[in-house]
């Protein structure tokens, strides 16, 4: 189990590394600016220790010495601060760029991801993947790209400095120094794991965040206040548990490391002092010496605690990664066809489909559907309706079989060309955070103000629209309060009414909206259909007695088809619901 941990951790390391090649210039040159900022630390304790050898006892000072030295320690520490200025800039550009483009990338591949993917990931998990998880990387990287090079260097700049100064204490250093690495090492290996857990958990929680909010109404009409708390509670409790389990493992690198760094700092006080007293040493030296171990150990602490942070970082880099790697859509064919001027002629040809291959949904169905004639689909929830939609706007592909449009094989189509021809009005609406101007337009970015007014119009959305605060230009949402359901509705239906393709799908479209406005929506509805194929999906009856095909759904299989007439004379499954919703 830890084998591919430590494989699939090195993989992310990698991959985190190739995006730092892209910005190549800035790396460059913060490492200069670090191997300056080293350099010139390193060089103060010299200077120190110069200044030191140069007051030889009472009123035997060498002032003129001093002075030179203080003058070059004050300049060495304004160019030290100017260089780490400059890096700390630097660092920050690469770090929050390379962010960027990871969660560019993440973003973009969002839109490639099958309908699958959607219908089986929480959308609060996604969302903290993009953000929350790209946020907890971004820390650890800075902090990485800002100590991880300074430490690294500072530590092999001041080995060089301790053996110019005195080779025998240097090889104490160093004989003591695994010590400290496989402390850190044997840490932060075991916090990986618990980072993870925590970024999963914290996932978890903004999925449950998520699914609240947008259910806060459900949630109060049953009273499930207590319960959802519940959840939450429980929840918080595993993140707590985990983030503190995570915190208290990773912050024993610190004391541990510190602990051995005062063995050596230990070492190379008495060895020094031996030295200084024997004569091999000055006192100079000896305090330079001291400055060096202090300066030597101190980055093993700043790694150690950069380690920790990584872990974490790489953990939320791992999450993000995941989801850039997620199989995306089949792509189209290489050869894929345009479908231009389509005429709405459909072709269901011996298809199957389930959705878990265990479950069998829809098996071995065969339509024709003449360009345009108008198809109602019925039958009871969970029959297959709404999967025959999804098949032909190819958010699914079957299983076995083939549907044609015009006589194409809609897996030899480029997707964009059979959508476009397409236009699709749900029973869920979905409005972006916009003008209503800007979501009636979608369709059609082309459309002038006065096409969008008369879609509106055709689809008695205007009255409302112009009591609203700005009109067509008050900014909307999909959560927005200040519309009903059935008014969003009506604008997803002036959407379609504005781009009219050659084919259209009406999944529920009137399900919220009330009688007197549905009368008005169908006789809209019916002009908008003429010479258009239409496929009509609904459960009252009423809305589709006019249809040219009425196709009975149960169980995934088409048992029955006609018109309404010749289906309530067959006194079958149709008549038994038609007589259910009228009879009564």
């Amino acid at each position: 189990m830890a084998e591919p941990k430590q494989k699939g951790r090195m993989q992310t390391i990698r991959r985190v590394l190739r995006y730092a090649v892209r910005f190549r210039k800035h790396l460059v040159l913060s490492l200069l600016l670090a191997v300056v900022t080293v350099a010139l630390t390193l060089l103060i304790p010299i200077l120190v220790g110069r200044a030191l050898d140069s007051i030889h006892s009472t009123g035997q000072v060498d002032f003129p010495a001093v002075i030179r030295v203080l003058i070059a320690a004050g300049i060495s520490v304004l160019l030290t601060s100017a260089a780490q200025w400059g890096m700390s800039l630097l660092n920050n550009r690469m770090t929050f760029r390379i962010v960027r483009q990871i969660r560019d990338q993440a973003f973009a591949h969002l839109q490639t991801l099958p309908a699958a993917f959607f219908d089986g990931h929480p959308a609060g998990e996604t969302v903290s993947r993009i953000i929350s998880d790209a946020d907890q990387f971004a820390d650890g990287l800075l902090m990485g790209f800002t100590q991880l090079f300074t430490g690294v260097l500072t530590i092999i700049g001041t080995l060089c400095f301790m053996f110019y100064v005195h080779a025998g204490i240097t090889l104490v250093v160093l004989l003591m120094t695994p010590l400290s690495l496989f402390a850190a090492a044997f840490i932060a290996k075991r916090t990986y794991s618990l980072f993870d857990l925590q970024a999963r958990i914290r996932a978890e929680q903004t999925a449950c965040i998520h699914e609240t909010i947008s259910g806060q109404r459900v949630i109060q009409a049953f009273s499930r206040e207590q319960a959802v708390l519940s959840e939450f509670d429980g929840i918080n409790e595993r993140l707590r548990e985990a983030s503190q389990t995570a915190t208290f493992y990773s912050s024993l690198t610190n004391p541990v490391t510190r602990f051995i760094n005062a063995l050596v700092y230990a070492a190379v006080g008495v060895t020094g002092a031996l030295a200084a007293v024997s004569g091999r040493m000055t006192v100079g030296g000896l305090s330079c010496f001291l400055s060096y171990a202090n300066q030597y150990t101190k980055p093993f602490n700043e790694i150690s605690g950069v380690m920790t942070e990584l872990q974490n970082a790489l953990a939320c880099a791992d999450r993000v990664f995941a989801l850039i790697d997620e199989p995306a859509e089949i792509p189209d064919a290489e050869d894929a066809a345009v479908l231009e001027n389509a005429e709405g002629g459909i072709e269901f040809s011996h298809i199957s489909f389930s959705y878990v291959p265990e479950r069998p949904l829809i098996e071995d169905c065969s339509i024709t559907v003449r360009p345009g004639q108008r198809v109602a689909i019925v039958g009871p929830t969970g029959c297959g309706k709404t999967t025959l939609i999804n098949l032909i706007m190819r958010f699914y592909d079957v299983n076995s079989g083939a549907i044609s449009a015009d006589g194409i094989d809609i897996r030899q189509l480029t997707r964009e060309s059979l959508r476009k021809n397409i236009g699709m009005v749900l029973q869920e609406t979905w409005l972006a955070h916009t003008t209503v101007r800007e979501n009636i337009r979608m369709g059609k970015p082309d459309a002038t103000d006065e096409e969008v007014t008369a879609a509106a119009k055709s689809a008695h959305a205007h009255s409302f629209i112009r009591r609203l605060p700005q009109g067509y230009d008050t900014v909307i949402s999909d959560r927005s309060g200040s519309l009903s359901q059935g008014q969003r509705q009506l604008l997803c239906i002036a959407r379609l009414m504005l781009c009219l393709p050659p084919v259209l799908i009406l999944d529920e479209a009137t399900s919220s909206i009330d009688t007197r406005t549905e009368l008005k929506i169908q006789s809209a509805f019916g002009k908008m259909m003429r010479g258009r194929t239409s496929f009509i999906v609904a459960h009252r009856l009423s809305t589709v007695q006019t249809a040219d095909l009425i196709l009975v759904m149960n169980n995934g299989s088409i048992i029955e088809q006609g018109t309404h007439e010749s289906l309530v004379r067959q006194g079958g499954f149709y008549a038994s619901l038609y007589r259910a919703q009228f009879e009564q």
